[in-house]
């Protein structure tokens, strides 16, 4: 006789189309007790300490469970968390970001290293692909500066969370919460990764401390012999959950990703049938995007939300 699955302490979001959606553990929809009490303590406090804004995005019961999530649901260290994201979201100037920042030499960027959100996979999650064995970064640093590619990491992380996410929800019918990743290490020489090892450390700090919890598939393809030596130094940068969630792949990689990507929404170059017009990396296609890029004054695409 099977065991009958506990009630979950907090219902279900509104708008689920899905009827087969059935939410992970410490979601909303499926949190214990102790889960939906730590949310429950987490939300007051922060109300306590006037730093909750209501109806705001990044204050919604799904974020918070983020940082309840990324540490284990510890209500203190969640919330030491949660304020140090605050602050820095503050000094880093986000709202500013959101409101004002052009990227015109986005075209000219990916020449020298694509990083872009193209189509989604087959749960609903964005595809987010970075191809770091193009990186030539004489020539990226001769068009943009390590400054500007931290500020559009995080634009784009703001993309994904206010637009992305909530696109790929409606599509889906389901609440979808994570990105599926892949890195592409194809030709990727040590010499380059240790030239730009600074900004993929603040990159990963960026990812795991203010947007925790957007891992949810992470395929790093075409791992040379030698990719030991980088992942040694990657890996530290990264906390366990992370690097559990990470598929380690040499170039025989296309039927893994098929697995979990329509052909339709794999770029050719991949083994998928995907061949945008003006090509994939420039097309910011997606349930988010339904128009298509558009173009700046200065004639650079930007990635649009």
């Amino acid at each position: 006789m099977s065991t009958p699955t506990p009630a979950s302490a907090s219902a279900l979001p509104e708008g689920i189309t899905d009827p087969n959606y059935k939410p992970l553990p410490g979601r909303l929809g499926n949190l214990s007790v102790i889960q939906q009490h730590a949310l429950d303590k987490f939300k007051k406090e922060l109300v306590e300490d006037q730093v909750y804004i209501e109806g705001e995005q990044r204050m919604s019961d799904a974020t918070l469970l983020r940082f309840l999530r990324a540490r284990k649901f510890d209500v203190p260290k969640a919330k030491e968390m949660f304020l140090a994201n605050e602050q820095w979201r503050k000094d880093f100037g986000v709202e500013d970001i959101v409101k004002n920042f052009d990227f015109p030499e986005l075209a000219e960027v990916d020449k020298y290293y694509p990083q872009y959100y193209h189509k989604n996979d087959k749960d609903g999650r964005p595809i987010y692909i970075e191809r770091l064995g193009m990186l030539d970064l004489k020539a990226l640093y001769a068009v943009t500066t390590q400054e500007r590619q931290l500020k559009r990491l995080v634009l784009e992380y703001e993309k994904f969370i206010r637009d992305r996410l909530p696109a790929c929800s409606a599509a889906a019918g389901h609440p979808v919460e994570t990105s599926c990743t892949i890195l592409d290490l194809h030709n990727v020489s040590l010499s380059n990764f240790y030239r730009v090892k600074d900004y993929v450390s603040q990159a990963s700090s960026i990812g795991q401390n203010r947007y925790p919890e957007c891992m949810g598939k992470f395929y790093i393809i075409n791992a040379p012999f030698m990719f030991s030596t980088v992942w040694s130094f990657i890996k530290p940068w990264l906390d366990e959950v992370t690097v559990a969630k990470i598929d380690i792949v040499g170039s025989n990689y296309k039927d893994k990703l098929l697995a979990q990507i329509d052909a339709e929404n794999l770029p050719k170059e991949f083994g998928g049938k995907c061949n945008c017009p003006g090509g994939c990396s420039l097309s910011d296609a997606g349930p988010w995007n339904p128009s298509g890029p558009k173009e700046t004054e200065s004639g650079g695409k930007v990635l649009s939300g």
